[in-house]
């Protein structure tokens, strides 16, 4: 690779996502790049957005926290099946008002652009299809759904509903991870070796029942008919990743589980792997447990000229001693893990050299849910659905094969990826 090559790779995987850089200490190829991620999260909107809430619990209470730090961004309702929470909700989110229905609030709050859907994911279908067919963009969490007919219907409403439709895979939206797979799609990583990928959280995944929710409502996640346990759950946003880096969809799952640390009478494994198949012949592990907090939530994808490995807030990537030099390492900013050394992925890099502030400017200062509904943002308010992170077909794609890593998980045995759904999104 010449200079001029280097330099141009650069300036193009750097502008591609909106002025992301690695942390290079003084290169002058970096300074050209107009503008930043961090910046451009910073500017007002082409004109107010007026967005309502569905689902008023724990994820919905961080969505307001997100959208309130967004100019031109008003949250106008709130809606959730138990009315003290969606009170409690729609008091965060000052002015909003506040519905048990969903359908109801549709037909009262007109001058509705956009809806967020932060139910719980076998809850996704109705609120999905019914705001879709009221004429609302929409954003939904991930997974998207908790069957392959639910992925597949939702996805085809949003197809034929001609509105813009998100699902919250934040990988997609996160300025660290489209610096790195700007990466990884070049040379610099080169042939896949393999992918790993955890979720470790000491937690319990039981929450106690408050107001008209029962237990059952309230603790949907340990109830296998409903939920997509930990392969699923958590391990949907790994696997989104996963496929979006690498451009390709896995065919089979390998899983197992168990109850290990919560011997509550619960069925659901609160200690999982997993090993997914791709096309390549090469593997993704998946490893996510309850009961430990070591190691945190992680992505690493191993080339056979260098491994990037992202902690969602945090990115690196590792070159091999045998890998050819592109000439921009030498400037870069390092860290020591053990005895490897990592180049430090940043955003804003800059900006922040200009400041001499590099060393503070390792990590978001915002979590990834953020960026997400950013992205989504943006994309309504400008009409720019290529703004969008993660789109209904891709969210469909992603549901299909976390399904079917959920049901190996629960049957011990290898599970296919079911193609006739991919092949059904994909026409």
């Amino acid at each position: 690779m010449t200079e001029s090559t280097r330099r141009e790779f650069l300036v193009q995987s750097s502008g591609a996502v909106g002025g992301l850089g690695v942390m290079l200490g003084g290169m002058s190829a970096m300074a050209i790049v107009p503008d930043t991620a961090l910046a451009a999260a910073a500017r007002r909107l082409a004109g107010p957005v007026n967005v309502a809430l569905i689902g008023g619990g724990r994820q919905g209470r961080a969505i307001i926290g997100e959208l309130q730090k967004m100019d031109s961004v008003k949250i106008a309702a709130v809606c959730d099946a138990d009315e003290s929470r969606a009170n409690g909700a729609a008091r965060r989110a000052t002015g909003a008002a506040s519905f048990t229905d969903h359908r109801a609030m549709l037909d009262s709050v007109k001058d509705l652009a956009a809806v967020i859907i932060a139910t719980p994911t076998h809850l996704h279908r109705a609120p999905a299809i019914d705001c879709v067919g009221a004429g609302k963009h929409v954003y939904c969490e991930g997974p998207l759904a908790h069957s392959v007919e639910d992925a597949l219907a939702i996805a085809k409403a949003a197809r034929a509903g001609g509105k813009l439709f998100a699902v919250g895979h934040e990988g997609r939206s996160n300025p660290i991870y489209r610096l790195a797979r700007s990466f990884f799609r070049s040379d610099a990583v080169r042939d896949v070796v393999a992918i790993e990928a955890q979720q470790f959280q000491k937690t319990s995944w039981r929450f106690p029942a408050t107001g008209s929710l029962k237990d059952e409502e309230v603790n949907w996640r340990l109830d296998p008919k409903h939920s997509l346990g930990l392969a699923g759950e958590w391990g949907s946003h790994a696997i989104d990743v996963a496929c979006w880096f690498t451009e390709a969809l896995p065919t089979s799952v390998r899983g197992h589980g168990a109850v290990r640390v919560h011997q509550d009478g619960r069925t659901i494994a609160d200690t999982i792997e997993c090993e997914l198949t791709f096309p390549g012949g090469y593997r993704m592990r998946y490893a996510a447990s309850l009961g430990n907090s070591l190691g945190g939530r992680t992505e690493t994808f191993r080339g056979s000229n260098a491994a990037i490995r992202l902690g969602w807030s945090h990115g690196w990537m590792f070159k091999e001693a045998d890998a050819p030099t592109q000439g921009w390492e030498v400037y870069a900013n390092r860290q020591q893990f053990h005895k490897d050394e990592g180049i430090t992925l940043i955003a804003d890099a800059t900006k922040l050299a200009e400041q001499g502030k590099l060393k503070e400017g390792v990590g978001l200062p915002n979590p990834s849910l953020y960026y997400g509904l950013w992205d989504f943002i943006t994309a309504v308010s400008e009409n720019k659905p290529a703004a969008i992170g993660c789109d209904a077909l891709a969210g469909a794609r992603t549901a299909v094969i976390s399904i079917a890593a959920a049901r190996a998980v629960a049957s011990g045995a290898e599970v296919a990826i079911d193609a006739a759904a991919l092949r059904e999104l994909a026409s």
